[in-house]
């Protein structure tokens, strides 16, 4: 049962993200296999103290605010990630911070492709650096082995080798950094 507050039905996605030597050459990459380039998005992430999974709250610059909570396993390679997005508010995050913490804020440039049910970001993360992330997105028909090829596809596209993957997600890596 759906309780007052209107989100999007529970969604999946396949996801893989790994360390970019040059977002330059990833932009070629794209262009040559028939990507869309969407828009640049400047996006602030502010994840929140929660028990299980990762709640965040994100605003998009151009676009909206959005309220997401997901599970992912941090594993190399591939994975699922199953989501949910609800609308957020300033206000909202003010209020989460309070009752919850702040985690860490993850402030980064996205240059969003579009290639199928894929979504590819070229991020630039403030304090990190660059990355690459595939988001196949699962709808329909599309299933977790549909995803899991097309990923396994723009890997080898991107030549994207096993050192470069990532396990874990910027907010792990900021966090891990804070503490060195």
């Amino acid at each position: 049962m759906r309780g007052p507050f209107a989100t999007t039905p529970p969604m999946r996605n396949i996801e893989l993200k790994a360390r970019l030597t040059d977002i330059f050459e990833a932009a070629r990459v794209c262009e040559n296999i028939g990507a869309i380039f969407q828009r640049d998005i400047r996006q602030t992430d502010t994840y929140f103290n929660v028990p299980s999974g990762r709640l965040k709250l994100r605003e998009n610059d151009p676009g909206d605010t959005e309220l997401i909570f997901y599970h992912r396993a941090d594993l190399p390679g591939s994975k699922a990630s199953d989501y949910e997005i609800a609308p957020g508010s300033r206000e909202l995050g003010d209020v989460l911070a309070r009752a919850l913490g702040v985690r860490v804020v993850v402030r980064k440039v996205r240059r969003l492709w579009l290639w199928h049910n894929v979504r590819i970001h070229l991020d630039t993360v403030e304090h990190l650096g660059t990355f690459i992330e595939f988001e196949a997105v699962l709808r329909g028909a599309l299933d977790d082995a549909d995803g899991h090829r097309k990923v396994a596809d723009l890997r080898r596209s991107f030549a994207i080798v096993d050192f470069d993957l990532l396990v874990c997600s910027y907010v792990d890596l900021l966090v891990a950094q804070r503490q060195t």
